[in-house]
């Protein structure tokens, strides 16, 4: 195997190209091994070397141990990818750890598309790495909703709404304790809706509370009794218990009209 790594690289530049060596499978490999194929791949005229969890068992210290071995080993000239995938849910923290143990690249996908469970996703390790640890990334964090929904669109491939970074729900709120305080965002949100391009909103449903009903009443633009919302939050909460589900604008809209119809006929 040592002997097909040089040859390769080696051929590869030795024809003008620019090689990142790519260890399938490192995380399984033994790691005397390991640090020889990194070694031969180097001496062969690699550039660049990828650290490789091609089955996703490597936990998030696996990948700083793997990554501090083979960047201890070949020096700070050499940079250093981590390429990891899903299946145990840990690609993201993985990547993240990799980058604090010195890589200079990881590799992921949009929406942490890939095969089997997929791979990290780059608007969650990015948004880890710059707001939890300082560390800078080229990130548009702004444009992330937006490239999410649009690789959702043209792949087909459904997006959870609680996705951390671009999904739907992220700064709507049901929960009326939450509601209460929707007015001081860094009390109720772990950053900002404006750093990621998304927008705040408050929904109605089984959880609201009095600050809910009297946030989407302004919000459009309906004028109900102060002295009568909380019979409003009643009906709200009942809707949303039978429906199991959330009490949609229009349906609000419906309650207000009948509440004010009564008691306009009363």
């Amino acid at each position: 195997m040592l002997e097909r790594i040089t040859s390769a690289v080696s051929y590869a530049a030795e024809h003008g190209i620019r090689v990142a060596y790519f260890g399938v499978d490192s995380s399984r490999a033994e790691v005397e091994f390991l640090r020889q194929a990194y070694d031969a791949a180097v001496a062969a005229g690699a550039a660049e070397v990828v650290v490789v969890d091609t089955l996703g068992i490597a936990t998030p210290e696996a990948a700083a141990f793997l990554v501090g071995e083979v960047r201890d080993r070949l020096g700070p000239d050499i940079p250093v990818h981590w390429h990891g995938h899903d299946d145990f849910g840990l690609a993201t923290a993985a990547a993240v750890a990799a980058v604090q143990a010195g890589a200079t690249w990881v590799h992921g996908t949009v929406n942490g598309m890939g095969e089997r469970a997929g791979s990290a996703d780059l608007s969650e390790a990015a948004l880890a790495l710059e707001a939890l640890y300082g560390i800078p990334t080229r990130f548009r964090h702004d444009r992330a909703g937006e490239l999410s929904r649009l690789v959702h669109e043209l792949s087909g491939t459904p997006l959870a709404a609680w996705k951390p970074g671009t999904g739907a729900n992220l700064f709507t709120r049901e929960s009326g304790a939450v509601a209460a305080q929707f007015h001081d965002p860094p009390a109720i949100e772990p950053y900002s809706a404006d750093l990621v391009g998304a927008s705040r909103g408050i929904v109605l449903g089984k959880k609201s509370g009095p600050d809910s009903v009297r946030i989407k009443l302004a919000e459009l633009g309906l004028e109900f009794p102060e002295e009568r919302q909380p019979e409003l939050l009643d009906a709200v909460k009942a809707l949303g218990t039978k429906k199991r589900g959330l009490v949609s604008d229009a349906e609000f809209r419906r309650l207000v009209n009948r509440k004010l119809r009564a008691t306009r006929a009363s």
